[in-house]
């Protein structure tokens, strides 16, 4: 197959050395591909954000959802798939992500499977993009290759949307990895990532303490007391794990309010409708929300994680999920970032100690290299980028 950076126009053939130059009708726009995937609400934002902090700079953002260039039978069965497994049948994720990670062959056969799609992907990829970027481990096992054989001739970037960097993350061919923490980044090269960089999180700038905002006021808009001392309890976009039971523990802890985020699960807020903590569903204004509590109990390290962190807030990590929900924890609490209980008893004690806790962001946005920036250079240096390796 010819190399190109994408197949919808006869220039699809045209070698990165000639990216920047001017055409008949002028300067090809500065376009990346930024490919996701909608499989809960983590790696959607981060594109979404990426392509918020790109806007200004002149930088045309295609995004596109991973699974679209796979058969579509299988995007279905992919993302449902994974919500049951995390949902009712949690020991089954926990060892297919155990044995994935032991199983060098198993992430090789899941990239081999991927070449069906490399067609599919190439007629999504505009001639003319300068960079490709990923939300989403699936996309590197299949735009790496792809990269590596030549049949795709501009960069890819991964940003890498958890703390853990499991297998399926790396692959060859992608050029750069984009982390949000230095443990993450030891972990990637571990792995055999070659270059990796610490970057800011692709979190919303309204996610850092503000010295305007008001706690009382951030408390009325969702209808929480004043004076008790509250608990967020967040489970991700689908409200997965045992969330009824921990915020029954967090209840009978006896030294805050729970304020639970259910997500997207009707069934999950339906089944605590009788709790007698404050319960809610999808939340839009989460910078607000996150402003009128106390402290973040979480179960993931994933997005609304990290988005606590970044607001500094005090964050509890509490019956963690299978898999990389176990693994994000790990690693957390080793950094120091937050406080893994591991039972109901030290519950209590951890709560009573961290609502009393005013600090600065564990992982404040502007303290790293801005992605947006990285990129921007990129495709301003006619796709070349230069190899920094960290260790």
């Amino acid at each position: 197959m010819k190399p190109r950076p994408g197949g919808r126009s006869p220039r699809a053939g045209t070698s990165p050395d000639g990216a920047g130059r001017d055409g008949p009708g002028g300067p090809d726009p500065l376009r990346i591909l930024l490919v996701s995937a909608d499989i809960g609400a983590g790696h959607d934002a981060a594109a979404a954000e990426l392509a918020a902090r790109l806007a200004g700079d002149g930088v045309v953002v295609e995004q596109l959802n991973f699974f679209t260039a796979l058969p579509r039978p299988l995007h279905r069965l992919v993302r449902e798939g994974y919500r049951t497994m995390l949902q009712r049948f949690p020991w089954s994720y926990d060892a297919l992500f155990r044995f994935t990670d032991r199983s060098s062959s198993m992430v090789r056969a899941f990239r081999a499977a991927l070449r069906a799609a490399v067609p599919q992907m190439l007629s999504r990829i505009s001639a003319d993009t300068r960079l490709v970027v990923t939300t989403h481990p699936f996309a590197n096992q299949l735009l790496g290759p792809m990269r590596g054989t030549g049949q795709l001739t501009v960069p890819v970037l991964s940003y890498v949307t958890d703390f853990a960097v499991h297998p399926i993350w790396v692959a060859p061919g992608v050029d750069t990895y984009c982390v949000i923490h230095d443990g993450t980044q030891r972990q990637a090269q571990a792995r055999g990532a070659a270059d990796v960089r610490v970057v800011d999180p692709l979190i919303s700038a309204a996610f850092a303490p503000s010295a305007t905002a008001c706690q009382r006021t951030a408390r009325a808009r969702f209808g929480l007391p004043e004076q008790e001392r509250l608990a967020l309890i967040v489970a991700g976009s689908w409200g997965v794990g045992d969330v009824a039971r921990t915020a029954r523990d967090v209840l009978a802890a006896g030294c805050v309010t729970p304020v639970v985020a259910c997500g997207r699960n009707v069934r999950l807020r339906q089944r605590l409708s009788a709790f007698p903590g404050h319960v809610l569903g999808w939340v839009e204004d989460m910078p607000t929300l996150m402003r009128a509590v106390d402290v973040v109990v979480e179960n993931a390290g994933g997005l609304t994680c990290q988005q606590s962190l970044a607001g500094g807030l005090p964050t509890v990590t509490y019956r963690p999920i299978s898999g990389h929900g176990r693994a994000n924890a790990q690693l957390l609490a080793e950094a120091g970032l937050t406080t893994h209980v591991t039972s109901a008893a030290e519950l209590g004690p951890a709560l009573t100690e961290l609502t009393g806790v005013t600090g600065s962001p564990a992982l404040p946005v502007g303290s790293a290299t801005d992605m947006a920036g990285l990129i921007s250079e990129v495709v301003r240096s006619g796709n070349r980028l230069d190899r920094k390796r960290s260790g």
